[in-house]
């Protein structure tokens, strides 16, 4: 979720407890709308990245230092003359508001005491970094916002800076149960909605999370609820408020899987009660890793977007090629009748009326009576050898479609595979080898530009938790060269049952495995497959040595028999990544 005004105030108490009384010892703008602010105290060195990005406005505390431009911007040279070395006496958030005001104490050029205010809004595309004097007045902005621009506000040097009534909201700090009954239970719409529409920094998410602790329907319009039901809601949007007050928070990010964050919040959120939630000390770590790991995916997805057109394309037109051939098939299935009318005419033509268009007589195979269909226009043996001709030619269509038919859905488990791995990569590495895969399939036209594609993509090496490594394919070329270049002849290969995904090896060492690495690896082999949403995925296991590729066989397939099973959940939070 963006940054709403509950998760603000939770950055707000952080850095009020770190930057108070801290100095400010470097000022950098990296980019046209970022700030990176370097102070000292008494707790070290401190950096604090500042975005007023209007698809991504951002702020926390970063260990991470990034080179600005050669040529500092003016908003950055004028903070560096009015409060380069000046000291944070006080941060504050008015309201519930998504603004942070960093008061600052320095000295003028006539060594008198000021004050400034730096003023962070992250109010999405409306985010501004303003710099203020301490009466109010702007003396710049890292984005100048016109009156024909905003006919609410202009952010001008000159202008007095002022906070816009546009929504008229509520302070939900300051609120009372008369207002709360009023405000909310009165609007024709549904519950959460009424409740962020009404209080000022309540985001969709912490009204449903409202809703939720509440047992009511959010969906349901507001104005159709009991007063029961009003007054239980009003009382836990007070218990709610009352920790923000006191600053009782809870940073978190809710996971679904390892790798996928579904949204991160300042307190607990128990309507994801079913998905993995990790709790963090800090805000700034929260916000820090969450959009880090989201933009990994997106970015990866970006990557990997012309690679998944392609394998869908493909894929929609093996699927068609593959219903039809299973169709065409299910035609040659006549072909057993055809030639026991044919024998059964040698056998009994002898019989049939001249004319006739139809015959009776004894299937000896089932010792029952048929009615064999005729050509009145031949006779018995000419109709035996129609029948012959139909049941030859069905015969060697049968063949070549059962061939042909095995190659195609080899082909289609193959790209089904290749988009499990897609959906897998977690870097721009891992994709290489897919579009290897791809263009040795003939899916991708191969450039010859005379340099050998290099490969930097490895394995993931995890270790259970009895010790013992355990290895994950990322694609099929990595499936294959695990098993049967990697793993041992004793070594304990995983696979999920029926579903694409990678081949997990575990390196025994010539020792038994305990059962809890049995598991560790099981589970690893559900997340790394195409049924990681599942519940339980069921997990096929065997020693290495009884693993088979047969000759001619696409990437990552093989055969095994006399295996073990295990339904498991893909839950791999507690098994460590070896980096």
């Amino acid at each position: 979720m963006a940054l709403d005004g509950i998760t603000v105030s939770n950055v707000v108490a952080e850095l009020s407890a770190l930057l108070t009384d801290a100095r400010i010892s470097k000022i950098a703008q990296p980019e046209n709308d970022e700030l990176l602010l370097t102070f000292k105290g008494f707790r070290g060195q401190i950096r604090l990245l500042v975005s007023a990005s209007a698809s991504l406005p951002l702020i926390y505390i970063t260990d991470a230092n990034k080179p600005g431009p050669m040529t500092a911007p003016n908003f950055c040279m004028l903070l560096r003359k009015h409060i380069g070395n000046g000291k944070i006496t006080r941060i504050w958030q008015p309201g519930l508001e998504r603004i942070i005001h960093f008061e600052i104490e320095h000295y003028d050029e006539m060594g008198d005491l000021c004050r400034k205010q730096l003023i962070v809004e992250l109010m999405g595309k409306h985010s501004n970094i303003i710099f203020c004097d301490e009466e109010n007045r702007i003396i710049d902005s890292i984005k100048h916002i016109s009156a024909s621009t905003s006919s609410v506000r202009e952010v001008l040097p000159g202008r007095t800076y002022f906070i816009p009534e546009t929504q008229h909201k509520c302070n939900p700090l300051e609120t009372d149960r008369e207002e709360f009954l009023n405000q909310v239970f009165t609007k024709p719409m549904p519950l959460s909605k009424a409740l962020y529409s009404t209080y000022t920094g309540l985001s969709p998410v912490i009204a449903e999370e409202l809703c939720h602790r509440a047992s009511l329907e959010s969906s349901q319009s507001a104005n159709s609820f009991p007063e029961l039901a009003r007054l239980h809601l009003f009382t836990i949007f007070s218990h709610l408020m009352e920790d923000v007050k006191e600053g009782r928070y809870q940073p978190n990010i809710i996971y679904d899987g390892e790798h996928t964050p579904v949204e991160f919040a300042s307190l607990e959120l128990s309507m994801y009660g079913d998905y993995e939630t990790q709790n963090f000390d800090s805000i700034s770590t929260v916000l820090r890793q969450y959009y880090a790991m989201k933009n990994t995916v997106t970015r990866i997805r970006q990557k990997s977007s012309d690679l998944r057109r392609i394998v869908g394309t493909a894929l929609d037109r093996t699927r068609k090629k593959y219903d039809l051939q299973l169709r065409q098939l299910k035609d040659t299935e006549k072909r057993e009748k055809y030639k026991v009318y044919g024998e059964l005419l040698h056998t009994y033509g002898y019989s049939a009326e001249p004319g006739a268009k139809s015959m009776k007589a004894l299937n000896y195979y089932t010792n029952e009576e048929i009615t064999i269909p005729l050509d009145e226009t031949m006779t018995a043996q000419e109709n035996a050898k129609r029948y012959f001709d139909k049941y030859s030619k069905l015969k060697r269509t049968y063949e070549a479609l059962t061939e042909l038919t095995q190659e195609t859905r080899a082909d289609l488990d193959q790209l089904e595979s290749i988009q499990t791995f897609l959906d897998l990569a977690l870097s721009e590495e891992d994709l290489v080898q897919v579009k290897e895969e791809l263009t040795d399939a003939g899916y991708i036209r191969r450039k010859y530009t005379g340099k050998k594609v290099k490969i930097t993509s490895r394995p993931f090496h995890y270790r259970s938790c009895d010790g013992y490594d355990i290895y994950v394919g990322k694609n099929n070329f990595q499936n294959d060269e695990l098993t049967f270049k990697f793993a041992s002849g004793n070594d304990w290969w995983f696979h999920a049952k029926g579903a694409p995904g990678s081949h997990v090896v575990v390196k025994t060492g010539g020792e038994e495995l305990p059962d809890s690495t049995f598991e560790d690896a099981a589970r690893l082999a559900a997340y790394y497959s195409k049924n990681r949403d599942s519940a339980k995925v069921e997990i096929d296991y065997i020693e290495k040595k009884h693993v088979k590729k047969p000759n001619g066989a696409k990437p990552g397939f093989v055969v095994y028999y006399t295996n073990y099973s295990m339904s498991i959940e893909p839950d791999i939070s507690s098994i460590q990544l070896v980096e």
